[in-house]
């Protein structure tokens, strides 16, 4: 009991009360939305960073201001359904968000050197999707709007912006390792306000209609199935918006000294 009481006593000597912090982050990126269905690929799995500049308003609140990077995609071909497989639809897109962020420690700081928090908050992020045609070109899908997107034939379908909001929530685990630097570990998940991450949401449309509209690369693009499609045929789902993922590493640093009691 009595080194018990020593460690606690040792622990609760650093008081960080408010202060500035920056963060840099690295982790890995993920989609879900319609090329994926219900489970993320581990093979679309790609790299990202980030940036935090942080404020403790309390030991048990902290705002976090912060930029991330990274990149998702898709592919039908690891679907394990045939006729998505078929489909045989792709993309591929580079993130820049922005958030503005409150993470709420689950226990006191100055008594922990380890514990858990919860986070949520508003971001923004830019995407610019695109896919290799035929011969393997770099192809941007947004202008070529594959599902009759703007056209007078298909009102309903309006030209979707490449900027949008999202919702970052998730968990993670915090480790002082020195009374400067803390480590962690943190799952975080964003609810967007779109269908278009990976270009696809709504059934197919006329072909003919997007020949004449748009042209052949838009055609091209918009019906890659290795399967005979006319209009109306199913191409996404339109009811269920897509996913992002953070899962990663950060490195703290307090940038002011902490107070000793």
């Amino acid at each position: 009991m009595k080194y018990c009481i020593a460690l606690l006593l040792l622990v609760a000597k650093f008081c960080y009360g408010q202060g500035w912090e920056a963060e840099i982050v690295a982790g890995i990126t993920a989609y879900k939305g319609d090329l994926t269905q219900y489970h993320i690929k581990t093979k679309t799995v790609r790299p990202a960073a980030g940036f935090n500049i942080k404020y403790n308003l309390d030991n048990s609140v902290v705002l976090r201001a912060g930029i991330l990077w990274g990149n998702l995609a898709g592919d039908d071909k690891y679907n394990k359904r045939s006729d998505l497989r078929a489909r045989n639809l792709s993309f591929r897109t580079q993130i820049v968000e922005l958030n503005l962020i409150m993470e709420y420690n689950l226990l006191e700081p100055d008594i922990f050197y380890a514990y858990p928090y919860l986070f949520g908050g508003i971001g923004m992020f830019t995407f610019n999707s695109y896919a290799y045609d035929n011969n393997h070109v770099k192809t941007y899908l947004q202008p070529l709007n594959t599902e009759g997107q703007g056209l007078a034939e298909y009102p309903d379908r309006k030209p979707y912006s490449r900027t949008q909001f999202c919702i970052p929530f998730g968990i993670g685990w915090r480790w002082r390792f020195s009374p400067r630097f803390e480590f962690s570990y943190e799952m975080g998940y964003r609810l967007t306000f779109t269908d278009y991450l990976d270009d696809v949401s709504k059934p197919y449309v006329d072909p003919q209609i997007l020949l004449a509209a748009r042209g052949p690369k838009s055609v091209e693009m918009a019906f890659r199935s290795k399967v005979p499609v006319v209009e109306g045929d199913i191409r996404g789902n339109q009811n269920v918006n897509d996913w992002y993922f953070f899962h990663g590493f950060k490195l703290l640093m307090h940038l002011e000294k902490p107070r000793v009691k």
